[in-house]
């Protein structure tokens, strides 16, 4: 696995090695070892798998209690994959980075605790897989808006994106809860 730095700090993209033939392929899509290599330490608990529908875009969510990092693949279809840094004394708060996560590149990508994460279904159908390093707290789950002008993601979609309730009275950037260093904790 090669980890490849975005223009966030903490934020990885993981390019696993594939072997490939006229049969399919195989990778390593999980391996602490190689994981740790690229700089990530942290423990997953928990497994997740959504399926949504093109032009679904779901976030941007984080848990100011129990702080999840996220591995996020693709398995099915192609996303816009979006992480934002909430972190209070980051050099990079409140800026964005985006990847095309995708079957086809089998790119995965490593979102640390202390960032909000959200994304676009850019396939008629996508299937996401990801692990976290804390456990869904539906209380602490907080939303920022997708479309925050003091953000100014640019996802790649015209119009108007298929959002959940939550989703559309997300808070402003500038209204949300973000994260102090000291609530971050280390692996």
């Amino acid at each position: 696995m090669q980890g490849v730095k975005t223009k966030l700090d903490g934020v990885l993209l993981i390019k696993p090695r594939v072997f490939s033939d006229d049969r399919g392929f195989f990778f390593e899509s999980y391996n602490e070892s190689a994981l740790c290599g690229a700089g990530i330490h942290h423990h997953f608990v928990q497994d997740n798998h959504s399926r949504s529908r093109k032009n679904v875009l779901r976030g941007l969510h984080y848990q100011i209690r129990q702080p999840q990092g996220k591995l996020v693949r693709v398995v099915t279809g192609e996303v816009f994959d979006v992480a934002v840094d909430l972190r209070r004394d980051s050099a990079t708060f409140g800026k964005w980075t985006g990847e095309i996560l995708s079957a086809e590149n089998q790119h995965i990508l490593w979102i640390p605790p202390g960032f909000a994460h959200g994304f676009l279904v850019l396939s008629e159908w996508a299937d996401l897989l990801y692990k976290t390093t804390d456990y869904y707290a539906p209380q602490a789950e907080c939303t920022v808006r997708w479309d925050d002008p003091d953000l100014g993601i640019d996802w790649p979609i015209s119009g108007q994106p298929q959002l959940s309730a939550k989703d559309e009275t997300g808070k402003w950037f500038r209204d949300a809860e973000v994260y102090e260093e000291s609530s971050l904790s280390t692996p």
